[in-house]
């Protein structure tokens, strides 16, 4: 069907994701390509010392992308978007955003990004003899409850930022399991059909006598979860006009489980599979690999264990930073050549291109430079605050080229770091690793990751569009009329043709990634040094 008229007949799907500094909106047609798209540009910021989106900003984000989209399918078809077949959102996963009975959100929004619950994960995690980050919902809650906070009195739900979302839009206090498994650990029925919080955890969480005393339960103020291809409600008339303030949009529109931006990269590289993982690394990094068995210990701040959208366990190995460092150096060197009167001639995109891509000439021991990335705290390294920090030795050869590899180095560090214990300790065996980003948005990214994590690693051609087009696809597979596996659905009728380049770990690259993260690791004294004393 064309997609002028799949758009005007209401068949196209669309998806949304909440990323740490865009949100973007996909439609996708019959064959599962992208056919319009919208996004909008945000930042978090550090708000007594914690950091947030004002949730007027989350609102306005939603609706100036949907806007964006909307604008972009009346320039390419020159019809106005008023129905679509299905939807979905997802967002970044975790964190804390904390509601009364009358819908009022208590505290400001609480990122994945804040590492201030130490002792509430510790506590939980040894409670539960399973790791529980300090990132997740469950740990922000417990860490609110220990200091005894003025809100807790008042809370009756609990979401993440996509869980919210759909509540917005269809009413449904709902979760998609992936999502979920970023609040409180999850575990399948016996029949693999239906997903929960994990009843020996909950009946332990609710029995502390903190919590007991409030006269909450886990089950009680987290969203109910479901797994993918399940019904999760659909656009109510506040909804559509919350997210289409201009009035077009129509109700009733179907949407699938809200999903974590992990559940939404899994489906976006084809990742859902035992023995198959994924990288998705933007402002944040993390590795996904799908487990055919347990892992043999427990690694708390390190390794956490969540699950595919359809509720197979995996370990996720996040790291807090990735490239929100570098992109403020480009910033700074688009900032020189306009202050030169050069600007204008050269795009954005051009200076990542030809800057990263230099990189490549770098020497092998990157010029004895050194980089953290750490613009906020980095748990793998034990970080609970960061400072971002460049260093050379005195005689080191200040190329860009070098400088420029460093960066992307400085991107894969606590994520190696975290990798070399899946690989080398628990030997976990992975047949495919595919990545999605903006890391990978250019060759040079692909090279660096699998260098880093010394495994071949693949981009495939729909890379750039990641988590959108992603949730874009588990609401095309909640629609549809005779389900196959999700694994199925993703190998038959969506990557049967999907291109993908493919690199493996060059020699001379990981032995210089090799030379630059035993300076990293030694180096890491001079980041504690400057969290502690700048």
């Amino acid at each position: 069907m064309e997609n002028k008229v799949l758009i005007e007949s209401g068949n196209a799907v669309l998806g949304i994701e909440f990323g740490s500094t865009r949100i973007k909106a996909v439609l996708i047609n019959e064959k599962y390509e992208p056919i319009a798209g919208g996004s909008y540009t945000w930042e978090n910021t550090l708000d007594n010392g914690i950091w947030t989106y004002p949730l007027s900003q989350i609102h306005e984000g939603l609706q100036s992308c949907y806007a964006d989209l909307k604008k972009d399918v009346k320039e390419k078809y020159g019809i106005t978007l008023k129905k679509f077949k299905a939807g979905g959102i997802s967002a970044m996963m975790h964190g804390y955003l904390a509601f009364d009975k009358d819908d009022n959100l208590l505290v400001p929004f609480r990122t994945w990004r804040n590492t201030i619950t130490a002792q509430a994960s510790k506590e939980l995690s040894d409670m539960f003899g399973f790791p529980v980050p300090e990132r997740w919902s469950a740990s922000h809650l417990y860490q609110a409850i220990l200091n005894k906070e003025e809100h807790i009195s008042k809370i009756t739900k609990v979401y993440t930022l996509a869980a919210y979302i759909h509540w917005k839009l269809t009413g449904c206090k709902v979760i998609g399991v992936g999502d979920a498994s970023g609040m409180f650990p999850v575990e399948l029925s016996a029949d693999g059909k239906k997903a929960d919080y994990k009843k020996a955890f909950a009946e332990k969480f609710d029995a502390i006598p903190a919590v007991k005393a409030l006269g909450i339960t886990v089950k009680s103020v987290f969203p109910e979860v479901l797994l993918a291809g399940d019904a999760a409600g659909k656009l109510t008339a506040e909804g559509a006009r919350f997210l289409d303030p201009a009035g077009d949009l129509e109700e009733g529109i179907p949407f699938c489980p809200p999903e974590g931006d992990a559940g939404t990269g899994m489906a976006a590289t084809n990742s859902v599979e035992a023995e198959t993982g994924n990288i998705s690394a933007g402002t944040s990094v993390f590795s996904m690999v799908v487990l055919k068995k347990d892992l043999k210990k427990s690694y708390p701040g390190i390794i956490d264990i969540v699950t595919t959208p359809d509720g197979l366990p995996v370990a996720m190995v996040h790291a807090n930073n990735c490239t929100g460092e570098h992109n403020y150096w480009i910033s700074l060197f688009e900032e020189v050549v306009d202050t030169l009167g050069l600007g204008g001639k050269v795009k954005t995109g051009e200076y990542y291109d030809k800057l990263i891509t230099k990189s490549l000439e770098a020497d092998k021991d990157c010029g004895g430079l050194l980089a953290y990335n750490y613009l906020s705290g980095e748990t793998i390294t034990g970080f609970t605050s960061g400072r971002p920090l460049f260093a050379r030795s005195e005689n080191a050869r200040f190329t860009i080229a070098n400088f420029m590899r460093v960066q992307m180095f400085a991107s894969l560090g606590a994520l190696r770091a975290g990798m070399n214990i899946l690989y080398d300790e628990e030997k976990v065996p992975v047949k495919s690793m595919t990545g999605a980003g903006g890391y990978f948005k250019t060759q040079a990214g692909l090279k660096y990751m699998a260098a880093g994590i010394k495994t071949k690693v693949s981009a495939m051609e729909t890379a750039g569009e990641g988590g959108p087009w992603g949730m874009a696809l588990l609401a095309a597979y909640s629609i549809e009329e005779k389900k196959d596996s999700l694994p199925d659905f993703l190998n038959k009728k969506v990557f049967s043709s999907c291109r993908k380049t493919t690199e493996e770990p060059e020699a001379e690259l990981v032995e210089s990634f090799n030379i630059w993260f035993e300076r990293y690791m030694k180096g890491l004294a001079i980041e504690k040094s400057a969290v502690e004393n700048i």
